[in-house]
């Protein structure tokens, strides 16, 4: 039940999202502006990653046919992506994780990801899309860390935050570009065929810049009035 509610809310909201807001990544299109990755995030975390990643594969492929109609490009791109993503998001907020440990890894993540994305974007784009990205990285990694220091029982869906839309992130960029290779992209988002491998480097920075700030400021005060409301469905954290 939860997987079929979670799937058919992510792919309606997301529908309604891209009619309202039909934007994608600045250039290259493709990839959309998507505040609904709240929808699956919440899920994940109130029913478990199982029914997380396979609620967003179904939502996501919902969503891309009715906005784009290619569904090789779904399945390969946005099925997988969604999947992984929230699975670990979903699984890493359930657990009872070393704080201190885990700032430094993602810190260290977070500053060679970073200098290697910066890189691409001074050669290939711009000094202002670099600007954008170092902003709006770092202004995404603070709130993580202060929701964290402020509010303890949130560092674990901080960190898989970070952790999953970084890793669905990264599928999403190499993923359509190496769909791009053989076939032509939809024109309806952009289009494209055979395109340069720096622009899998724009899609991650991308994905992850303009998404992590929904997961991180939305939903922990959604998932916060849910466990208000039904404290029986708050999910007991594990070690590990």
């Amino acid at each position: 039940m939860a997987i079929a509610v979670s799937g058919a809310l992510y792919g309606v909201v997301g529908y309604i999202t891209y009619l309202v807001i039909p934007i994608t990544a600045p250039g290259i299109g493709i990839v959309r502006f998507w505040p609904p990755v709240v929808i699956p995030a919440v899920f994940a975390v109130l029913f478990g990653p199982l029914p997380g990643g396979i609620g967003a594969a179904i939502g996501i492929f919902i969503s891309d046919l009715l906005i784009h109609g290619d569904p090789l490009l779904s399945l390969t791109a946005g099925v997988t992506s969604n999947f992984v993503g929230f699975y670990l998001l979903g699984d890493i907020s359930r657990r009872n994780i070393d704080w201190t440990k885990m700032i430094a890894i993602t810190s260290i993540a977070l500053l060679v990801g970073c200098a290697s994305l910066e890189y691409v974007l001074l050669t290939y784009v711009s000094l202002n899309a670099a600007i954008l990205f170092i902003g709006l990285s770092i202004a995404s990694f603070s709130i993580a860390i202060a929701v964290g220091y402020l509010w303890p029982e949130w560092r674990s869906y901080g960190i898989g935050s970070i952790a999953g839309l970084g890793a669905g992130s990264t599928i999403i960029g190499f993923v359509v570009w190496a769909y791009s290779q053989v076939f032509s992209l939809p024109e309806v988002v952009g289009g494209g065929f055979q395109l340069p491998i720096y622009v899998a480097f724009i899609w991650i920075i991308w994905t992850f810049a303009t998404e992590i700030p929904f997961l991180i400021i939305l939903g922990p005060p959604v998932l916060k009035s849910v466990f208000k409301a039904f404290p029986s469905i708050k999910p007991a954290k594990r070690d590990g």
